[in-house]
C-alpha cells in the first residue's frame, strides 16, 4: 500500500521541486525521484567507504599503494628538477 507523506518545504526545496516539475514530473513523481536519487547516492558512498576500508586493511593493497607512491615521488622529483 502506498504511503502518503506531508512535508513543509523551505525556499530551496521549493526551487528544487520546481526544477523537477519543469522537467515534466508531478509533485509526487518529483519527490519519489529525489528520494530515489538521494538514496542511491548514499548507497554508492557507503559502498565506496566500505571498499576503501577493506583496501586500507589489506596488507597487499597497502604495500602496492606505497610502492606506487614511491614511484610517483621519484617521477615528481625528476619532473621538478627538469625545470
Amino acid at each position: 500500500m502506498a504511503r502518503t507523506v506531508q512535508a513543509r518545504l523551505d525556499e530551496r526545496s521549493e526551487r528544487d521541486l520546481a526544477l523537477l516539475r519543469n522537467e515534466g514530473c508531478s509533485d509526487s513523481e518529483a519527490i519519489r525521484l529525489a528520494l530515489h536519487e538521494a538514496a542511491e547516492t548514499r548507497r554508492r558512498r557507503s559502498a565506496l567507504r566500505l571498499e576503501a576500508e577493506a583496501a586500507a586493511s589489506d596488507p597487499d593493497d597497502l604495500a602496492e599503494a606505497l610502492r606506487v607512491r614511491r614511484e610517483m615521488d621519484v617521477i615528481a622529483a625528476a619532473w621538478d628538477n627538469a625545470d
